[in-house]
């Protein structure tokens, strides 16, 4: 029996997504459900939320809960990872630190000083998983939701290359429906390919029965001048090629917005957002767990179908599928760093997770890339090394903190962040 493992299960609204769209195959409606969290309360929520799903939708998993991550993994065919170190209280550390030097954040979680210690916060976490694999489902597929996507995959490869681990996120899906409804096209009639790094790739092609959509981009934009007073916008006019990540997303992975409060009120960017958004998912929490201990229905409603309920239904069933998916850049985009991660397209089916080689990305779009890479490898590297120093030259070549503070004031911050965040980092990296 095919057993899919839930680690950070106790995220309980994309649990609940996940797992509707999993039972919702019809091949996939007897597997077993192993869920871990290390928080008993969640844990518990998970389970429940779990059960209300199946029987909602007439499934009959098998379902365990277990707080033995070891336990949970047994076996496995498929982990599922959605884990975030330190919760609400460590993405608050993460905003309220660098706002008082002055710094600027939007989400924090995928480059910037927000990004580096979330990823030095995850790399420990991801360390025993991968060590936990290799002992009891060491062919299983890692399917990583967990941000900082691209420093997470680059940190898998480099200390588990033979981990078959893939980084999924959908950002590019989502930037193809919303354009094709901006444009008019219906997304099932329109063909699409992107390539870059996760949360600043970049829509290489975007096409209808042949023709280039970009065109009719041009006419919506120039017809609404709202929509130019978007970050994704303004770097689609200037570089050529849309990125496809959220306009909040991308204005903290430049140098070109945040320190500016012209552009800031220009591009009507939402500083501190993630901070909100992490206030939400507390709240969406509570109310989803109160539903379900009083044995309200759960809304199972789905737009679209996630990345991982895909995945495993193509190694299951052997249906072709093509996504766009994070892995090591072993020859897939040649002007970008070899090792580092990578989105690019995927072809899926029973083989597994097998990705396209782009080749070179549009030279500016790569040399926007390369600034991104720049941190990631830094930071990967100062884990690996175990030295401090490469997390503060991580953190001085991000584009919008060196745009804002000084060397000083960058070395102070990781400091003081550093001390806020103590044993939830390496120990190799605290004073």
């Amino acid at each position: 029996m095919t057993v899919i493992t839930f680690l950070g299960a106790g995220s309980v609204v994309f649990t609940r997504e996940l797992l509707a769209d999993l039972l919702s195959f019809d091949e996939l409606r007897g597997v077993t459900l192993a869920l871990h969290d290390i928080d008993p309360e969640r844990l518990e929520t998970a389970e429940a939320i779990a059960r209300r799903t199946a029987e909602q939708l007439g499934a009959t998993p098998k379902i365990t809960a277990s707080l033995d991550r070891r336990a949970a993994l047994d076996g496995a065919g498929y982990v599922i990872n959605a884990i975030q170190v330190g919760m609400h209280a460590a993405t608050v550390r993460d905003f309220e630190i660098p706002a008082r030097y002055g710094l600027r954040q939007t989400i924090g979680d995928t480059i910037g000083v927000g990004g580096i210690f979330r990823a030095l916060r995850t790399f420990p976490v991801l360390a025993g998983i991968a060590a936990d694999m290799r002992a009891v489902c060491p062919d299983a597929w890692l399917l990583n939701y967990t941000n900082p996507m691209a420093m997470n995959i680059a940190y898998l490869a480099a200390i588990a290359p033979d981990l078959n681990a893939v980084g999924l996120c959908h950002s590019v899906f989502w930037t193809v429906h919303d354009l094709c409804e901006l444009v008019g096209v219906p997304l099932d009639e329109v063909d699409y390919r992107a390539a870059g790094v996760n949360h600043q790739a970049w829509l290489l092609r975007w096409e209808h029965r042949g023709e280039s959509l970009y065109p009719r981009l041009d006419a919506a934009i120039d017809a609404d001048p709202q929509l130019r007073r978007r970050v994704r916008m303004d770097m689609y006019h200037r570089l050529g090629y849309f990125p496809t990540e959220t306009s909040e997303h991308s204005s903290e992975y430049v140098p070109w917005y945040l320190h500016h409060n012209s552009e800031i009120e220009r591009l009507r960017i939402p500083v501190g957002e993630y901070v909100r958004i992490s206030e939400g998912n507390l709240a969406d929490y509570s109310a989803t767990r109160a539903a379900v201990l009083a044995g309200e229905p759960l809304d199972l409603h789905r737009d679209a179908t996630e990345y991982a309920p895909q995945v495993i239904h193509s190694m299951e069933t052997g249906t072709l599928r093509r996504i766009h998916a994070n892995v090591a850049n072993r020859g897939l985009i040649s002007n970008l760093p070899a090792g580092f991660a990578v989105e690019v397209p995927c072809v899926v089916d029973r083989l597994g997770v097998r990705p396209e080689a782009v080749g070179d990305l549009p030279p500016q779009c790569a040399a926007v890339n390369r600034g991104f890479v720049s941190v990631g490898e830094l930071t990967v590297r100062a884990a690996l090394d175990g030295d401090p120093r490469l997390v503060r030259q991580a953190a001085m070549v991000d584009p919008n903190t060196a745009a804002t503070l000084t060397v000083e004031q960058i070395w102070a911050l990781c400091d003081d962040l550093t001390a806020a965040h103590g044993a939830l980092l390496p120990e190799s990296l605290r004073p």
